[in-house]
């Protein structure tokens, strides 16, 4: 990121910063508020060599699943000098996106549809990275001017970046035991991004791990997908089930997926530390009324314009309709309520097999079995393609 000396001169005082480094943290964070960030710690290469050999271990478990991108490469993720050589201060910065009501009530409306709290808004990424940049040009200005040329590099959930460890060492938070950063200010809802610079400043103390015997978020879970405290495969994990795992929903799992459609917020939710969090301050990540508890049966009439349409700016957005739709007709399946059958019904027509298997499924568990039966004779022997075939004939 090029550097430059715009903006600086209505941010010098008499004997502002003086080339001293402290005075450029101290500087940096209250312009990282003024931006929106919410809490900011800096922390330096070298200092999550623990948490990078926990990472090589859970890829060599296959904990990832099919998140081959999560894989590659790891030598750029278990140190910030694998992705840039010349960083020298890791710059950590937290937007607070606490939830206005309890997440978990929804699951309970097993007619509408459950979407994760992050998702309810706009996309993170776009809003942060924004708000970095804007942060680091400041940097790169201020120091310039002021302290030494710099240089920046600034991510968000993007690149290979283990933010979780590296946001603990700058002292924003910890890693609880379900393996997602937890402060005692913000509770699990906070947003990291990351600003890489080749500047030397000075680092905060990382924050000592408060969460003690509790094991809330791991009893919570509803596919026990923590084989042990601070531990995930992510491969049993339901955000990872309805986002990122492309292909059928595996039937061991349908169940307990309820009306989740977009991610699972019951671990984050779950954790005592909750009761400082407060409620996120930018309009942008407040939910949007149309996503706080959506019908199933409005969702699954939704053809690929009408999914743009409703998912504009949203995260949900990236998995596609046809992704979708399968974690739609597994709540549908999920929902006991035998009118939206129809609804499944409808879908056995349609032009994706993913959609066509997870329509399958559901009508399985709505149907009677005599009724089903007697569609089944039919329809079975009119598909062409076999996963929905094998849904066919293992639905019961």
């Amino acid at each position: 990121m090029a550097g430059g000396r715009a903006g600086v001169a209505d941010l010098r005082g008499p004997g502002f910063l003086n080339s001293d480094p402290a005075e450029l943290k101290t500087a940096l964070a209250h312009e990282a508020r003024a931006l929106g960030f919410d809490c900011i710690g800096v922390t330096v290469p070298g200092t999550i060599e623990n948490a990078g050999r926990h990472f090589l271990e859970f890829i060599a478990s296959g904990g990832h699943g099919d998140m081959d991108w999560l894989a590659a490469q790891p030598e750029r993720r278990v140190d910030p000098r694998g992705l840039w050589a010349d960083v020298r201060s890791v710059i950590m910065l937290g937007v607070n996106y606490g939830p206005d009501a309890d997440p978990l009530a929804i699951l309970k409306e097993r007619t509408r549809a459950a979407i994760s709290v992050y998702a309810q808004g706009d996309d993170y990424h776009d809003l942060i990275k924004k708000r970095l940049k804007a942060l680091a040009r400041w940097l790169v200005a201020t120091a310039s001017c002021q302290l030494e040329p710099c240089d920046v590099k600034v991510f968000v959930d993007t690149a290979a970046v283990m933010e979780k460890p590296l946001a603990q060492t700058a002292g924003l938070g910890w890693q609880g035991k379900h393996t997602n950063l937890v402060s005692r200010e913000f509770g699990s809802w906070l947003f990291l991004g990351a600003i890489y610079t080749t500047l030397e400043l000075p680092r905060d103390g990382a924050e000592i791990d408060h969460c003690g015997s509790c094991q809330a978020c791991l009893e919570i879970c509803p596919t026990s997908a923590f084989p042990a405290p601070y531990k995930l495969d992510a491969r049993r994990c339901i955000s990872y089930l309805t986002i990122e795992n492309k292909g059928p929903i595996p039937r061991e799992f349908r169940k307990a997926i309820g009306n989740r459609i977009y991610g699972c917020d019951d671990c984050l939710a779950a954790c005592p530390w909750n009761k400082f969090a407060q409620e996120g301050r930018e309009a942008k990540l407040a939910a949007r009324e149309e996503l706080r508890a959506p019908g199933l049966g409005e969702l699954a009439r939704l053809d690929d314009s009408a999914f743009r349409a409703l998912f504009t700016k949203s995260p949900i957005k990236r998995i596609g309709r046809d992704r979708f739709l399968r974690n739609v007709l597994i709540a549908i399946g999920n929902s006991g309520e035998v009118a939206l059958a129809e609804e499944a019904r409808r879908l056995l027509d349609d032009a994706s097999p993913l959609v066509r298997g997870a329509a399958v499924w559901a009508l399985g568990q709505l149907m009677s079995r005599c009724e089903f039966d007697a569609m089944k004779s039919i329809a079975a022997s009119n598909e062409d393609d076999d996963s929905v075939r094998a849904e066919w004939q293992t639905a019961s």
